[in-house]
């Protein structure tokens, strides 16, 4: 039986990163605290380092207020041919 894979969270993710960055640490001394691989280390450093700017960018912000304006369009469709048949099937009735 293979071992199991261990997920972290965002949050670990960014603490570990964040002290690989200070550099006050080796790669061998986070290995032993963090308990995770230095490839994983060096990979969320990295991360961090390339996509970081992306926390202070309006960027992620307008991209969340597209996405939830598409969605309240589908709704607003929905709703709409609903009320037509509904407003159908009430003409039929009378």
């Amino acid at each position: 039986m293979g071992t199991l894979r261990k997920y972290h969270g965002d949050t670990f993710k960014l603490k570990v990163a964040l002290e690989a960055i200070k550099g006050d640490k080796s790669a061998v001394e986070m290995v032993q605290k963090f308990g995770v691989t230095a490839n994983q280390v060096y990979a969320w450093k990295k991360h961090l380092e390339d996509n970081g700017a992306i926390v202070f960018s309006d960027k992620r912000l307008a991209e969340n207020k597209e996405q939830e304006v598409n969605e309240l369009y589908a709704i607003i469709g929905r709703l709409t041919m609903e009320r037509d048949r509904l407003a159908q099937v009430v003409g039929r009735l009378k």
